[in-house]
């Protein structure tokens, strides 16, 4: 099998050591990289020091013009694409397919986002003082960014650290997670066939502990990471004079509010919650973990819970009925395991689910789980989801919040009210009425409060994060 090579100021490279990735469902060998070596790295973060301002003078077209390319030529290898990120991965191939049509629109997104990012003019002229001047002001890059990239979404969380970069016409270096590389490197590849200079994206494979010096290394003033709290938290005190973007994860929440009562409405979010609950085998920062139902809507609500859950199929992700595979190691899996055990021992009930098998937990929901059981109060990252009665609306908001995250939140209402109450009390960086906490709008902000994170994601919003005001102001114009 050849070793698919990694990017190092735009050209294809290979290390000294040999990095082999395995299918987490069943263990076998599925590509090989190799890691970039410390050399390799310094000319990376050198290139893109070095081309810095080259960059931030490409023409609109040319930086929107890559994107396109990569956008297409992502749509034209969409069924490879799909498969290298289930292989990798393990994520069911009909999740795979999603992911790549969302790099797809994420990449062309960005190209439009680039070409209409122009800046704003304002009149100074509102005291006296100020007659005969006007401002432009612009947004500029910060300088070369550092991506730090999960193993959930290989393409499209590597798609929205890097596109937002090639929009503003900012040199990133990406460093995409160990267990997941192939797909980040494939994306490398489309990137070097368009017409971006030398030094403009470097993508590197490097092991975690790699990446501190990246990190606190001032050639990068920008810094962009999702992944565990922990490390991000470490991450923002190491280097309090960068500019630090974090996307930290949660516990997402649901709400079935005292209005949804109606059969067909019952229904229908207990199956988008049994989906989105399991549907990348719980392993998405707003994969839905926690369920808020009101009192009288409980005994309705869980059986209907229970049967969607349980038509969900699980077993091999290339397999095109399989709906939830393996998690990413055999030792995530046993941790969620321990978690769910350490539940039932406190008092909690599961409803369905429970039994691991290697890399693979099945799709579980519990009950009765006290408020600061694991499952319930820190990020469980797996096919669990915690169902918990309560007396009214503003109960299920106030659960909602005792929480140390704050991403998104669900909330199934038909009231205006209610959703403008969810909205105005709800900690967390968005709430979205009618559906799970699991959607997202690419284009939209996307980001959290509290251990969450910082910053947003969204094409535009990244780019705002990637960029600093820059004010001209003329005098002497006549307005």
């Amino acid at each position: 099998m050849e070793s698919r090579a990694f990017y190092v100021a735009g050209r294809p490279a290979h290390g000294e050591v040999e990095l082999t990735v395995l299918h987490p469902y069943d263990g076998r060998v599925v590509g090989r990289t190799t890691v970039a070596t410390p050399d390799q790295v310094e000319a990376a973060v050198s290139a893109a020091a070095e081309v810095a301002a080259e960059a931030a003078a490409l023409p609109a077209h040319v930086r929107a013009g890559a994107l396109d390319h990569v956008s297409r030529r992502l749509s034209e290898r969409a069924d490879e694409v799909a498969r290298l990120i289930t292989a990798e991965n393990g994520k069911p191939l009909k999740w795979a397919r999603a992911e790549v049509a969302r790099a797809v629109a994420t990449f062309r997104w960005a190209a439009e986002e680039a070409r209409r990012f122009s800046g704003e003019l304002q009149r100074l002229d509102t005291d006296p003082s100020a007659t005969g001047r006007i401002a432009l002001v612009r947004r500029v890059p910060r300088g070369p960014v550092l991506g730090i990239t999960p193993f959930n979404f290989p393409l499209n969380l590597v798609a929205h650290k890097v596109a937002p970069a090639v929009a503003v016409g900012a040199p990133i270096v990406v460093k995409p997670a160990p267990a997941t590389p192939l797909t980040a490197l494939l994306l490398g590849e489309l990137l070097a066939e368009t017409a971006l200079p030398a030094g403009m994206f470097s993508v590197l494979p490097l092991p975690n502990e790699c990446a501190a010096e990246l990190v606190a290394d001032p050639r990068l003033p920008v810094v962009s990471f999702t992944g565990s709290g922990p490390v991000g938290a470490e991450i923002r005190r190491s280097v309090p004079e960068k500019h630090v973007t974090l996307e930290l994860g949660g516990n997402a929440a649901a709400v079935i509010c005292a209005d949804w009562a109606a059969d067909e409405d019952l229904t229908f979010a207990a199956q988008r919650i049994a989906t989105f609950s399991n549907y990348q085998a719980g392993q998405s920062c707003i994969a839905v973990q926690r369920v808020y139902v009101h009192e009288w809507l409980y005994d309705g609500f869980l059986p209907r819970l229970l049967a969607a859950v349980q038509e969900l199929r699980t077993g091999d992700p290339s397999d095109e009925r399989t709906d939830v595979g393996p998690l990413i190691s055999a030792d995530a899996a046993r941790r969620v395991e321990a978690w769910v055990d350490e539940a039932v021992v406190a008092g909690a009930t599961i409803e369905v689910g429970g039994r691991r098998e290697d890399a693979t937990y099945p799709p579980t929901v519990l009950s009765g789980v006290p408020a600061d059981a694991k499952v319930n109060a820190a990020e469980i990252f797996g096919p669990v989801l915690v169902v918990t009665r309560v007396q009214d609306d503003e109960a299920a908001f106030a659960a909602v919040n005792e929480s140390a995250y704050g991403l998104q939140a669900g909330v199934f209402t038909h009231d205006v009210r209610t959703a403008f109450l969810a909205a105005r009390v709800l900690e967390v960086g968005g709430v979205i009425v009618g559906d799970v906490p699991s959607y997202r709008a690419d284009q939209m902000p996307y980001g959290g409060v509290k251990g969450s994170g910082v910053g947003r994601e969204g094409l535009r919003s990244a780019m705002e994060d990637y960029t600093e005001p820059r004010v001209l102001v003329l005098t002497g114009v006549r307005l």
